[in-house]
C-alpha cells in the first residue's frame, strides 16, 4: 500500500506539486470517500480519504507524478427517490480533473440500474469501462506572452471546431489534422489573419463523452455539447501521444494564436451534464453528490429538472456547483490563457427557481470576480424552458448572440413579410434590445449562420432540412431555418439560380459586415462549405461537417469577397461605432445616419410600412461619429452610402443631393460576379440615378475632403 498524508482540502482536483500529488473531493453525503490509483496494467489500488475538511475529502499521495491515473469511488446513501445515488461500484471522474484519458465503453455497468428492470440496483463494477482522469504538470513556458484583449468594436469572431476546421486541410500535417496543433499550423493562422479574423470561438472543448443512444445508432456526439469535465481539455483533439499531454498541447495551441494576436473563446456548456436524465449512466456528479450538482423535482427527487433539453440542469443554486463554474472559468483564464467565453444555454444558469433571473447569483458572482469579469462573456441568450428566450436581457457586461438579428436578416433577403423597420434597427446594432439597458452595440454578436443550422449556402440552397443521416427519421432540428432555395431545392446546373445564390450569399454577408455590433462568420462560409441540407450535424463526424479547403480554390472569388468586407470594416470606423446612432448632427447641419427612399428623399413613417417597403438607402456620415478615439481625438471617416434592394425587380435608385457627398466611389455591387478588386470600377455625382439589381446591394463611398 502506497503512503498517504492527510493533505490539503484545496486546491480541489488532483494537484502536483513536483513530489507528489495533493487530492480532494467535495461530497456532502459521502460516508467514505476512495481515491483509485490505476496502473499501466490496468491494475487498481484503492486509498481512503480519510480526511474531511467543510464537507472536502482530501489526501497527499508522495510519489504520485504526472501521468498517474485515478478515479474516485463514493460510498454514501443510494435512495433515487430522496435524490441520492451513491454507489461504490461505479469508479467516477473527478469534476476537477485537469486532463482525462480515454473515452467511454458503453456497458451496463455504467449504470445504477438494470436494463431489464429500471427500478432495480445495479452494483456490477464499471471501471473497465470508463475513462480515467490523468494528473498533470502544470507548468508550461509561456513566453511574453499575454491576452491581445482586441476591443470588441474591433473584433471579428470567426465560430470553428477543432477537429472539424483541420481534417481536410492539405497543409496541415496528417498526424496534426483534427488537433489543438493543427489549429495552430501556420497555414490556418495565415487563414484567419487573411480574412481578418481577431478571435476564434472553439465549439466545446472541455471533455465531453458521446451518448450512449448516440453511439447505438453508429454515430457520435460531434459538437461536443456534452461535458464531463470541466477543467480537462478534451483528450482526443491532441496529438500529444503522451499521457496528459493534451494540456500543454493546447497551451501551445494558444500561445501561437496570440502571437499571431488571435484570442481564443470557448464556447463553454455549464447548463447541462453528459449524465442525462434518471436513466443516464453514472460517470461523475451523479455518484459524489447528486441534489448538490442537479436540480431535482421537488416532488419526486428522482427525475431532473430540464431547461436543456439534455435531460437535465446543473444546480446554479448550489453553492458548490458554483464554485465549480467560477473555479472552473478562472482556470481556463488563469493557466489556460483564454480570452473569453460563449455561454451555451445561457438563460438557464440564471434561473434561481423557475423564472429567469437578470440579477441571479450566477451572474452577481461574473461581476465581482476580478478575473472573469475582465475577459468577453457572450450569452446564448435562451433555454428550452418556459420564458427562456431572453435575447437583450442580460446584464451590461455581457455581449449576446443575438437571434433577432439572424432571423430578421434572413427574412430581409429572402423577401418575407414587411421586415425593414427592424432590418434597420439590427444593422445599426439593436438599439432596442441593448439601449434601453445602457449597452452599447458591441451587445449585440451579429451572425447569419453558426455550428446549429444552415451553412450560408445551404441557407441560399434549401427550403427544407435534410438531416436523413442523422437517423433520428428527419424529425431533429429546427423547421424554423427562414431559407430560400432560390426556386429549387439543393444541387442546380441551372445558371440563372446558381448567379442568383451567389447574389444573395454575398447579401447576407455584406449586411454581416457592415452592421454595428460584432460580426460572427462560421468556419467554411467564407468559400461556401456545404453540409448538403443538414441543419443539425450535432452527429456527423465526417466530410459533412468537415471543412472543404478544396473550396478555396474553387470558391476564391467568394473568399476573395469576405476578405474585402472584413478590410472595409477595419479600416472604416464608420463601421464599428461604439455608441448608438443619435441623429446628431455634424458641423454642416448633416445627422450622422440618414434614412433615404430610392427616390434619394428622407423617409417619412409612412415610407417604412408600404406594400413595397424592401428597399431603401442609408447614409453614414464619417464626419459625425460621436465617440473619440482612444486618446480623446475626434474620429472622422469617409462618408457611405448603402443602397439596398431586396426586391425582387431591379431598381433605380436616386442618390441625395450634393450636401450629403460631391462624388460617390463604387465599394461593391453584390450582384456582381467579378472579382473584389474589379467592383471598385464607377463613380457618380450627388443626384445621379445607379441601377441597382433586384435581391443586391451597392456600397459607395464619398472620400473625405482632407
Amino acid at each position: 500500500m502506497r503512503e498517504i498524508w492527510p493533505g490539503e482540502p484545496y486546491p480541489l482536483g488532483g494537484t502536483w506539486d513536483g513530489v507528489g500529488t495533493n487530492f480532494s473531493l467535495f461530497s456532502e453525503v459521502a460516508e467514505r470517500v476512495e481515491l483509485c490509483l490505476f496502473g499501466d496494467d490496468g491494475d487498481e489500488e484503492r486509498l481512503d480519504l480519510t480526511e474531511v475538511d467543510g464537507f472536502v475529502w482530501h489526501g497527499y499521495v508522495p510519489g504520485v507524478m504526472p501521468g498517474q491515473r485515478y478515479g474516485y469511488r463514493v460510498h454514501g446513501p443510494y435512495d433515487p427517490s430522496a435524490g441520492q445515488r451513491c454507489n461504490p461500484a461505479k469508479l467516477l471522474l473527478d469534476p476537477y480533473a485537469k486532463a482525462v484519458e480515454g473515452g467511454i465503453t458503453w456497458n451496463e455497468s455504467l449504470f445504477s440500474y438494470r436494463f431489464t428492470d429500471p427500478g432495480s440496483r445495479n452494483d456490477d463494477d464499471s471501471a473497465r469501462f470508463m475513462p480515467k482522469n490523468v494528473v498533470v504538470n502544470p507548468f508550461f513556458e509561456w513566453g511574453d506572452d499575454r491576452l491581445p484583449r482586441t476591443p470588441y468594436h474591433e473584433t471579428v469572431i470567426y465560430e470553428a471546431h477543432v477537429r472539424g476546421l483541420t481534417m481536410r486541410h492539405p497543409a496541415v500535417p496528417e498526424e496534426k489534422r483534427g488537433t489543438y496543433a493543427g489549429l495552430a499550423h501556420p497555414a490556418v493562422i495565415e487563414h484567419l489573419l487573411s480574412l481578418g479574423v481577431t478571435a476564434v470561438e472553439l465549439m466545446p472543448v472541455h471533455q465531453f463523452v458521446p451518448e450512449h443512444a448516440m453511439v447505438a445508432r453508429g454515430l457520435t456526439n460531434y459538437w461536443g455539447y456534452n461535458t464531463i469535465a470541466y477543467l480537462a481539455p478534451h483528450g482526443a483533439y491532441s496529438g500529444s501521444g503522451q499521457r496528459g499531454g493534451q494540456v500543454q498541447e493546447f497551451k501551445a495551441m494558444v500561445r501561437a494564436l496570440h502571437e499571431a494576436g488571435i484570442e481564443v473563446i470557448l464556447d463553454v456548456v455549464y447548463n447541462h451534464t453528459a449524465e442525462g436524465d434518471h436513466m443516464g449512466p453514472t460517470l461523475s456528479f451523479r455518484g459524489i453528490d447528486n441534489t448538490a450538482y442537479y436540480r431535482l423535482h421537488d416532488g419526486d427527487r428522482r427525475y431532473y429538472l430540464d431547461y436543456t433539453g439534455c435531460g437535465n440542469s446543473l444546480n446554479v443554486r448550489s453553492p458548490h456547483a458554483l464554485q465549480l463554474i467560477m473555479d472552473s472559468l478562472r482556470y481556463w483564464v488563469l493557466e489556460m490563457h483564454v480570452d473569453g467565453f460563449r455561454f451555451d444555454l445561457a438563460a438557464a444558469l440564471a434561473r434561481e427557481l423557475h423564472d429567469v433571473d437578470r440579477l441571479s447569483a450566477f451572474f452577481d458572482l461574473i461581476q465581482q470576480d476580478p478575473v472573469i469579469s475582465q475577459v468577453k462573456l457572450i450569452a446564448e441568450p435562451w433555454d428550452v424552458g418556459p420564458g427562456g428566450y431572453q435575447v437583450g436581457n442580460f446584464p451590461p457586461l455581457w455581449t449576446e448572440w443575438n437571434g433577432k438579428y439572424r432571423d430578421c436578416v434572413r427574412d430581409f433577403w429572402r423577401g418575407s413579410g414587411s421586415a425593414l423597420p427592424e432590418f434597420a434597427s439590427r444593422l445599426t446594432g439593436s438599439a432596442d434590445l441593448y439601449a434601453v439597458s445602457g449597452r452599447r452595440p458591441v451587445a449585440s454578436i451579429n451572425f447569419v449562420t453558426c455550428h446549429d443550422g444552415f451553412t450560408l449556402t445551404d441557407l441560399v440552397s434549401y427550403d427544407r432540412k435534410h438531416n436523413e443521416g442523422n437517423g433520428e427519421n428527419n424529425r431533429d432540428g429546427t423547421d424554423d431555418n427562414r431559407s430560400w432555395n432560390c426556386g429549387a431545392e439543393g444541387p442546380v446546373e441551372d445558371p440563372q439560380i446558381t448567379r442568383l445564390r451567389r447574389r444573395q450569399r454575398r447579401n447576407f454577408l455584406t449586411t454581416l459586415f457592415i452592421s454595428q455590433g460584432v460580426p460572427m462568420l462560421l468556419a467554411g462560409d467564407e468559400f461556401g462549405r456545404t453540409q448538403g441540407g443538414n441543419n443539425n450535424a450535432y452527429c456527423q463526424d465526417n466530410e459533412i461537417s468537415w471543412v472543404d479547403w478544396s473550396l478555396a480554390r474553387t470558391e476564391g472569388d467568394l473568399l476573395d469577397f469576405v476578405r474585402g468586407l472584413s478590410k472595409l470594416r477595419r479600416e472604416h470606423p464608420v463601421f464599428q461605432r461604439r455608441r448608438f446612432f443619435y441623429g446628431h448632427r455634424a458641423d454642416d447641419g448633416t445627422r450622422d445616419i440618414v434614412w433615404l427612399t430610392p427616390a434619394g428623399e428622407e423617409m417619412l413613417a409612412a415610407d417604412w410600412h408600404t406594400g413595397y417597403a424592401k428597399s431603401l438607402t442609408v447614409f453614414l456620415n464619417g464626419d459625425a461619429i460621436t465617440e473619440p478615439g482612444s486618446r480623446g481625438e475626434p474620429i472622422v471617416d469617409d462618408s457611405f452610402l448603402l443602397l439596398i434592394n431586396a426586391h425582387h425587380e431591379d431598381m433605380s435608385f436616386t442618390l441625395p443631393g450634393a450636401r450629403y457627398g460631391g462624388c460617390w466611389q463604387n465599394v461593391l455591387d453584390t450582384a456582381d460576379d467579378r472579382p473584389w478588386k474589379a467592383l471598385q470600377e464607377g463613380s457618380w455625382p450627388a443626384g445621379a440615378v445607379v441601377p441597382v439589381t433586384g435581391r443586391s446591394m451597392r456600397v459607395l463611398r464619398c472620400a473625405r475632403a482632407v
